[in-house]
């Protein structure tokens, strides 16, 4: 009762804010629909504006919010930097919502669950997209959960596709998702058709695949005609952690390591860009199903950001155990989740992560790619990994051990470098000198593995991307 209460009180107070801020609200659309980049590694606007993607795997709020509850959730969203909800739009045949409506049944037949007057599941979709949209944010929209594959056949598939594409083909901000946490290889003709029955009435919006942990869509549907980007789910084990799965592809000990994704999607032809749809959650159970293990924590999550990006994403999805399923008291949480959904939205991960998006957006970051010849001599393993990218005149390296490194900073531009120390849980900044053109050895004072990781950056000093006096990394949209 009292977390009700509390809920309450906080819904009440951000409506406040809300209709304060509504006319700041920036809207990215209005820079043109989404698109690959010319470079066939990001994703930018029609008018060449870059395009970060910071996601949240906001998983069940169809089927668990109400109304107000959408207005709060997605507001905080907004206010924390996200851009992105990764949603399932049916998890189960048949998916039910908070107020008991229907979305589909085992036909597919959707003329029975759209009844004019009736504020049915749909209705409640349209809400939720529609107060996304005045938030600023995109619905990434993942068609039906993986698990109903084993009910549904390429007849079904093209009826699900036909509806959803006619229904949010107008909306400014809607991403696809085919898929969701399954191989690609289970059952591809139903999946292709579900793709190909959106593309067919919508044009107007950019697809991929959410893949099966330590898995990529890479590996499956990268020739596809309906995929503009990939996507990989490095998962929740971690090093060494089995847990028995009889379908594993990765080598031992690099359970991990999600920038070998970012490299696996690379290898393929055509080129395409690629993002980590799903990682280690925070407040999760390493391995998931034993509730008595260790929990990923908030530098784990952002080693996991950083990582990725830096190897060559186009941007990032967080996940938290209690938002993802939006557990309160009352339901049934999965993986272990205690926290109500709404406290969960203060743990530190969760507010971390806009500053990687400010970091990435103080540079011209989509002329970038992930170069680890940046790191001087041997590079480290596990979590000794630097992992480093660099544009023509700006190079960030991520170093989340703390250990000694030797960065080459003749790999951009400039005979003189300008360099800082950013740090990733507060997005503070240091100054630390100009620097001439050359290798050069950089630590700074942390316990070995302490959640004290940073990134160090490097820029052409002619250039004034950030300033010398910046104490922290500014806010970006």
């Amino acid at each position: 009762m009292r977390n009700q209460k509390l809920l309450i009180i906080a819904l009440m107070l951000l409506g406040v804010l809300t209709a304060n801020a509504a006319s700041k609200v920036y809207k990215p659309w209005e820079n043109g629909r989404l698109k690959v980049s010319e470079n066939n590694r990001y994703i930018v606007h029609e008018n060449g504006t870059p395009f970060f993607w910071l996601g949240n795997t906001a998983w069940l709020l169809p089927e668990r919010l109400n109304r107000d509850e959408v207005e709060y959730f997605l507001a905080k969203e907004r206010q924390a930097g996200y851009n992105v909800e990764q949603i399932q739009v049916l998890n189960a045949i048949p998916t039910f919502n908070v107020y008991g409506q229907q979305a589909n049944n085992a036909e597919f037949d959707f003329s029975k669950f759209t009844k004019p007057g009736v504020y049915g599941y749909w209705e409640h979709l349209d809400y939720i997209v529609d107060v996304a949209a005045n938030n600023g944010i995109y619905i990434a929209m993942d068609c039906i959960w993986g698990s109903m594959i084993k009910d549904m056949d390429v007849k079904k598939a093209q009826s699900l596709g036909k509806f959803l594409g006619e229904r949010y083909k107008d909306k400014p901000n809607i991403i696809w998702m085919i898929g969701g946490d399954i191989r690609g290889d289970k059952s591809p003709e139903v999946w292709d058709a579900l793709a190909r029955a959106i593309r067919k009435v919508d044009s107007n919006h950019i697809m991929t695949f959410h893949p099966r942990g330590r898995t990529t869509s890479a590996w499956w549907f990268n020739d596809r005609e309906w995929m503009d980007f990939n996507m990989f789910q490095s998962g929740h084990r971690r090093y060494g952690q089995r847990n028995g799965d009889g379908d594993y592809t990765i080598k031992d000990n690099t359970e991990e390591d999600n920038w070998r994704y970012v490299d696996m999607s690379f290898e393929k032809e055509p080129i395409r860009p690629v993002i980590d749809g799903e990682p280690s959650y925070e407040d999760i159970p390493q391995g998931l199903h034993d509730f008595s293990a260790p929990r990923w924590q908030d530098y784990d999550v952002r080693r996991y950001a950083y990582w990725a990006v830096f190897a060559g994403c186009f941007g990032h999805t967080y996940g938290h155990n209690s938002v993802m399923q939006f557990i309160r008291p009352g339901v049934l949480a999965s993986f272990g989740a205690e926290k109500p959904w709404w406290e969960a939205m203060n743990d530190s991960g969760y507010n971390q992560m806009k500053y990687l998006k400010w970091l990435m957006l103080s540079f011209p970051f989509t002329e970038g790619t992930g170069d680890q010849s940046i790191i001087s001599g041997q590079n480290g393993e596990r979590y000794d990994r630097i992992i480093a990218m660099r544009g023509n005149d700006f190079m960030l390296v991520y170093n989340y051990s703390g250990k000694p490194m030797s960065i080459d900073l003749t790999k951009i531009s400039g005979s003189k470098k300008n360099v800082w120390w950013f740090n990733p849980s507060n997005g503070s900044l240091t100054y630390l000198g100009e620097y001439d053109n050359k290798v050069a050895d950089f630590t700074y004072d942390t316990a070995y593995l302490r959640g004290s990781d940073r990134v160090l950056i490097a820029v052409d000093a002619s250039k004034e991307y950030i300033n010398k006096t910046d104490k922290q990394i500014s806010e970006k949209q």
